[in-house]
């Protein structure tokens, strides 16, 4: 198992000639990894390598299925303009609903409320 691994089992904490276990949250971090490192997954150089490999490989697939980079922004673009219309279509419909049962709902209401009132009296 490698060091790296999260499943491999861990070495108990070394003590320091105080008596306590030592911090290894505070202990300096290896030169090469920093904060850049942790987040790209190597060096920026080398993910830059391998993003620009596998890029080829991807691309040279959608070639060989004649799909075009503009098909594939134009499809998302679509995409987006359908979820836009769908949005502003469903908020119509529910507009819909809410005027069809307000045009049954107000007027009874109005007529109970009427009715309540020359009661109460």
């Amino acid at each position: 198992m490698s060091e790296n691994d999260p499943l491999a089992p861990k070495a108990p904490p070394q003590w320091t000639a105080s008596g306590q276990p030592s911090n290894p949250f505070n202990a300096p971090l290896p030169r090469d990894e920093t904060a850049l490192n942790r987040f790209l997954g190597g060096s920026p150089g080398g993910v830059f390598l391998r993003l620009v490999f596998v890029s080829l490989i991807v691309g040279a697939f959608l070639m060989w299925l004649d799909i075009r980079p503009i098909d594939i922004f134009r499809g998302i673009k679509d995409l987006i303009d359908r979820i836009w219309g769908l949005g502003f279509d469903a908020i119509r419909e529910i507009g819909n609903y809410i005027l069809a049962g307000a045009a049954i709902v107000i007027p009874v209401w109005l007529v109970l409320r009427l009715m309540n009132m020359r009661n109460g009296r």
